[in-house]
């Protein structure tokens, strides 16, 4: 597989993603073709819009964002927001759980995440709030703490 391969074309370089080298085997008789590569400049195919849940109880809420802290695509976002999930989320108010849910799905590119919490880049007005310089003091580590593991997604309650 090829992952950000660099292509030249008109003299303008773009990413792609092939799902796979040409293939050769005896079993079907023959040579296979490459599948097509991907474009990934290519905006034509939308991230899909983000809808918040109606109605969605407070816990069931919490619970979803503790798991999408997990899962993000890319390892230091998941370090980074699952250790502030896991440290902050069950304390936190209603109006603070909605910010922190539209801060890590409304963004489409989860660098922008990173950047504006590790202040590589400035934050957009709409994503600076609370809950943003709650992450952006949890990233500082002032206290030092080891976050080289996601905090366990079921630990047992006392």
């Amino acid at each position: 597989r090829f992952i950000n391969r660099a292509v030249v074309a008109n003299g303008q370089a773009g990413r792609f993603i092939s799902t796979g080298a040409g293939v050769c085997s005896s079993t079907d008789g023959g040579y296979r073709p490459p599948t097509p590569m991907i474009d990934l400049e290519d905006k034509s195919l939308p991230i899909p819009e983000y809808k918040p849940k109606k109605n969605e109880p407070l816990q069931l809420q919490k619970s979803r964002l503790l798991y999408q802290s997990r899962k993000r695509g890319m390892l230091e976002n998941g370090l980074l927001l699952s250790t502030f999930a896991g440290k902050f989320l069950a304390d936190m108010s209603p109006a603070q759980t909605k910010l922190y849910d539209q801060l890590i799905n409304l963004p489409s590119n989860d660098w922008d995440i990173f950047y504006w919490a590790t202040g590589v880049k400035p934050t957009p007005k709409e994503y600076d709030n609370e809950v943003m310089n709650m992450l952006k003091n949890h990233v500082k580590n002032n206290d030092r703490e080891q976050r080289f593991m996601q905090p366990d997604l079921y630990a047992k309650a006392n």
